[in-house]
């Protein structure tokens, strides 16, 4: 027989003997008490794996818990199932989170129940269900079983196949893995020794590479001995050029002093000179301002002969001579007539004086 407990809760029913010990509890309680009491079922939930699971508690007297502060405990590992509190859910462990509800349906009614989903056999064990409502704090402890039902029903024979089978496969296994492990051995090695050939035979080209370098080198290095006496050669041609520079560098300023020292002189010398040549310039100068002055009055002079030697000419074209000797016939006597016929106008006194008139006398009569 099953007797409804609770404040109007639909599924929270007791076996009639588990009610004495609430029975009792009340009849010890004072009338207007208002000590918070949480009541819990004393059996056990059983539930199988994979199925989801109620854990139901309710406060006793019957108040509203939307604004308490609710907590599910796991025994076993004292962490948070399901933590509420005042409307809102809390932290909780990691292997319940997506998994837990707290039915807020029923706490209005007192109902504190919680849905876990998709139960294992984990999830066995003893929850705690506290809570505390201001000053107020109680808890109930649930029981929760999980059973796997495939793991009960095991007959010896299949357990003994189970093994047999599994020693064959493991056989089987063991023996493809080793067989596998031998080949990849065998391929392995033949790698290694086709490798080792071609190793081999690289090293064997690189021994002649070297051999053919160090043959290389040594020639070189004759090369180089050999420049190396050439340039201890040069190098001591350049000293002694350097020597020999050296020695024509005093040569060149000992030079350079006695033609500076001779330059000077020279240059004094003809500064002289230039001094006395610029004395003489300014004599001349003056001799020829004065020969300019005489020229003045040779010119005034000409003037005057000019007009006399035209009168000469006139006569001259009027003469005997100048009729019996003809310019383009006998221009030689024409010329020596015409001369004549000048001097003997020009200067009567001195009609046959050489020296006199016809070497002096230009083609006019005009003294040169």
């Amino acid at each position: 027989m099953h007797f409804l407990l609770g404040c109007n809760h639909p599924s929270f029913t007791l076996p009639w003997r588990t009610l004495l010990p609430y029975l009792v509890a009340l009849h010890l309680l004072q009338p207007g008490s208002a000590q918070l009491r949480v009541v819990a079922p004393s059996l056990r939930v059983t539930a199988n794996v994979g199925q989801d699971v109620v854990l139901r508690c309710q406060l006793s007297p019957c108040k509203d818990a939307w604004s308490s502060d609710i907590r599910w405990i796991q025994h076993r590992t004292s962490g948070f199932v399901h933590h509420y509190q005042n409307g809102e859910d809390l932290e909780q462990m990691e292997e319940y989170k997506g998994r837990t509800e707290l039915l807020r349906d029923g706490l209005s009614d007192g109902n504190l129940d919680l849905r876990i989903t998709a139960v294992s056999t984990s999830d066995s064990g003893s929850y705690s269900c506290a809570v505390q409502d201001g000053d107020g704090y109680a808890d109930a402890v649930v029981d929760l079983e999980v059973s796997d039902p495939f793991s009960q029903i095991t007959h010896p024979w299949k357990v003994a196949l189970a093994v047999i089978v599994t020693i064959l496969v493991g056989s089987f296994v063991i023996t493809v893995f080793l067989y596998r492990k031998k080949a990849a051995e065998t391929t392995k090695q033949k790698g290694k020794d086709a490798e080792l050939e071609r190793m081999d035979a690289k090293l064997g080209t690189l021994a002649a590479e070297l051999e053919r370098r160090d043959a290389k080198l040594e020639t070189l290095v004759e090369n180089l001995e050999r420049r190396n006496a050439e340039f201890e050669k040069l190098a001591s041609e350049l000293e002694r050029r350097d020597a020999k520079l050296e020695t024509l560098a005093e040569s060149l300023e000992r030079r350079n002093a006695e033609f500076a020292e001779k330059l000077a002189s020279d240059l004094e010398r003809r500064n002289a000179q230039l001094d006395k040549l610029a004395s003489d310039l300014v004599q001349q100068t003056k001799a020829v301002e004065k020969l300019n002055s005489q020229w003045s009055k040779l010119q005034s002079l000409k003037l005057t002969k000019s007009d006399t030697i035209q009168n000469n000419c006139i006569g001259y074209e009027k003469s005997p001579q100048a009729v019996n000797y003809s310019p383009l016939s006998n221009p030689e006597k024409h010329h020596e007539a015409k001369r004549r016929w000048y001097i003997k106008s020009d200067y009567p006194q001195y009609p046959n004086q050489r020296g006199v008139g016809p070497a002096h006398v230009g083609t006019h009569g005009t003294p040169i």
